[in-house]
């Protein structure tokens, strides 16, 4: 049986502040892996799932906002944007600037898109608008081709704004304090 008070999914706090769009989030892969890691939701540790069958590294961290559900029974995943790689299970505050609505094998799996806040290479960045195309250009090509190779499709809708995002965020919130509570 898992223990909430152990598990950083449901023990950190996502500290959301809808005001300046900033939240925590628990960064599970670092930027510029090959290594698909995943939070172990039983015992909140981090397990290597899979290595990426295609030749594609991971564009940004990535990771998860704590104290959110989604319809696919996973927290909510987010894309931090910095010029480092950061370690699996560190908190970074970030700032929430849009979102990448995506399907997965016909589901909905939204990404939230931010910078990290602590980094000054990125934090003044306020909307996805702001990022260079050929940024957004490879978000896309990413996660539209790292599971090709194991026969799945993912389909990678629009880039949309911080409102937006935030809309999510906050039914994500929602959601698991009617799941979890």
């Amino acid at each position: 049986m898992s223990s909430k008070q152990n598990n950083p999914w449901h023990f950190v706090d996502n500290q959301a502040d809808f005001i300046k769009s900033t939240v925590n989030a628990i960064i599970e892969i670092p930027k510029g892996s090959r290594a698909k890691y995943e939070l172990d939701k039983e015992t909140g540790l981090i397990i290597l799932d899979r290595v990426l069958y295609s030749s594609v590294y991971y564009p940004a961290n990535y990771g998860f906002i704590p104290q959110t559900f989604c319809d696919d029974n996973d927290p909510l995943d987010i894309l931090v944007i910095s010029q480092i790689e950061t370690v699996p299970l560190c908190i970074v505050e970030a700032r929430v600037i849009g979102v990448m609505r995506m399907l997965d094998q016909g589901e909905a799996d939204d990404k939230l898109i931010a910078v990290a806040a602590g980094d000054p290479s990125v934090s003044h960045i306020k909307s996805i608008k702001e990022l260079p195309p050929h940024m957004i250009a490879e978000l896309r090509a990413f996660f539209e081709d790292y599971k090709k190779l194991e026969n799945k499709s993912v389909k990678v809708e629009e880039f949309q704004d911080v409102n937006i995002a935030l809309q999510i965020l906050k039914e994500a919130i929602d959601l698991y304090d009617r799941t979890f509570d």
